[in-house]
């Protein structure tokens, strides 16, 4: 081990601790609502944290300042764009969800369309969950790999081992309040990573402001146009609005969140007021990246970094004195498992509503469902192990995998979402042919164009609509939206 006594304690105590507090919190479950959604009664500002720990998985942790320690602070334009996502979330798609006892997002497409359209979309979501989390967890595992040495598939296993214990045991309740301690937890662990560096830099804060300024770091507006560049203003704008429109508005990931609200009031503050945060977040995290780059213009690393990803992981470890290692990397791992816990629970529940439930039939009891929704559970932590393995032949950085991943399926699904509330005449038959013409013109626009990535759920949401509306020329619904 390259660490201490005292930074394995506090590691090993961190996320023992953890898997305690969700597993006391998620304690006396009554059967399956209360596992998959907390009871529907958790305060809003712990939904709230749970939004934003949810999606601040080690890629933000690591990817993000690596993202400015090559390039520059555009990476913003995409945050701001997040947030005008989640008003349209608020606005247009939140008040459907309230008004009903559902389980999962999908259940409205069953409701408006039938079966078969709400299986097609909740099964894009779990293949894409399982995809762009298994990422998540292999650039965790880039961290314990460094700090420990031992083979990344070990490093992969221990991660995802300590994460699936309190998910499968305390559910969606042990999920949000665990999220909001991770918070608080890897917040605090990045600001003490920040103001360490920066008080290693010869000249502190100023030195930090005038090597970026000069090396033109600190540019937050890219005003340029092209459909092919991620980080210019509209792409940021337009396309990081309609990626967020999607994954916080027709993801089971997000949505069971909002499920677990009082009342719509505060599923809306927690939404919208998380935008604000994850704003604010990203820019902090872009900070980091950016005195990353003037520390190692100071100081030239040993060994050149083979990939941004690695770069705060490398300082955290061998920059960071005794004891505050240790911290830092907890909050590296509070940011992982926050992520991976809501994605496994998320997997099953949709799994266990979606296609267990109408295969085996609703007579069945409450307390079968829990079990089976657990033994998903397990499921998903092994699929999702698999992928991470798989993550060390990647090229690109962690960040545009997941991302990517997100943007080439959320715009689908969101699509047959709108064709639900906006196009009265759409029958199943023709959602499920807007479905299918989605994904294959997705398919040709990922593979065949050089379309950038936060582009892809606006091209493919608006793909689906129109197409689901053409077809809906040819197969017109012909009984009333409640029915069809």
């Amino acid at each position: 081990m390259t660490t201490g006594l005292p930074d394995l304690l506090v590691i090993v105590g961190y996320m023992a601790g953890v898997v305690v507090f969700g597993l006391w919190i998620g304690r006396g479950q009554r059967g399956a609502a209360d596992y998959m959604l907390g009871g529907r009664d958790l305060p809003w500002w712990t939904i709230l944290l749970s939004i934003v720990a949810t999606e601040t998985s080690t890629v933000t942790f690591l990817s993000i300042p690596g993202f400015a320690f090559t390039r520059d602070f555009t990476w913003i334009q995409l945050a701001a764009g997040m947030l005008i996502g989640r008003l349209l979330v608020v606005a247009l798609l939140l008040p459907h969800y309230l008004s009903g006892e559902i389980f999962t997002a999908y259940e409205l497409l069953q409701r408006r369309f039938g079966g078969a359209t709400a299986q097609a979309a909740s099964l894009l979501f779990i293949v894409t969950r399982s995809l762009a989390d298994g990422l998540r967890l292999f650039l965790t595992a880039i961290v314990l790999q460094e700090l420990s040495g031992i083979p990344l598939p070990w490093a992969v296993v221990v991660v995802g081992a300590a994460t699936v214990v309190y998910t499968f045991f305390g559910g969606m309740k042990a999920v949000v309040w665990t999220d909001a301690l991770q918070f608080v937890v890897y917040m605090a662990g990045a600001g003490v990573a920040l103001a360490i560096l920066v008080s290693r830099l010869p000249g502190g804060w100023e030195e930090l402001w005038t090597v970026a300024a000069g090396a033109d770091k600190l540019r937050a507006v890219d005003l340029g146009f092209s459909l092919t560049e991620p980080y210019v203003l509209w792409a940021g704008l337009i396309g990081g609005a309609f990626l967020t429109f999607g994954s916080h508005g027709a993801d089971q990931l997000m949505v069971q969140r909002y499920l677990c609200a009082r009342d719509e009031r505060d599923a809306a503050r927690a939404l919208a007021t998380s935008g604000v945060v994850v704003l604010a977040q990203f820019a902090f995290f872009l900070l980091i990246g950016v005195a990353l780059y003037v520390f190692y213009q100071a100081f030239p690393p040993v060994t050149p970094f083979d990939r941004p990803d690695r770069v705060f992981a490398r300082f955290i470890i061998e920059e960071l004195p005794t004891g505050v290692l240790g911290l830092v990397l907890g909050a590296v791992f509070a940011a992982a498992m926050s992520t991976l816990s809501s994605s496994l629970n998320s997997s099953a529940t949709a799994l266990a509503n979606d296609f267990y439930r109408p295969l085996v039939g609703s007579e069945k009891s409450s307390s079968h469902l829990l079990g089976a929704t657990r033994i998903f559970t397990v499921f998903f932590a092994v699929v999702q192990v698999t992928v991470a393995i798989s993550g060390q032949w990647m090229s690109r950085t962690v960040v545009e995998n997941v991302l990517t991943i997100a943007g080439f399926t959320t715009g689908i699904t969101l699509g047959v979402f709108l064709l639900g509330l906006f196009a009265p005449r759409t029958s199943q038959r023709a959602a499920l042919a807007g479905f299918g013409l989605g994904l294959l013109v997705m398919s040709v626009v990922a593979f065949a164009t050089p379309l950038a990535w936060p582009w892809y759920t606006a091209t493919g949401s608006t793909a689906t609509f129109a197409l689901g509306v053409l077809a809906s020329r040819i197969w017109p619904a012909t009984l009333s939206p409640a029915s069809a």
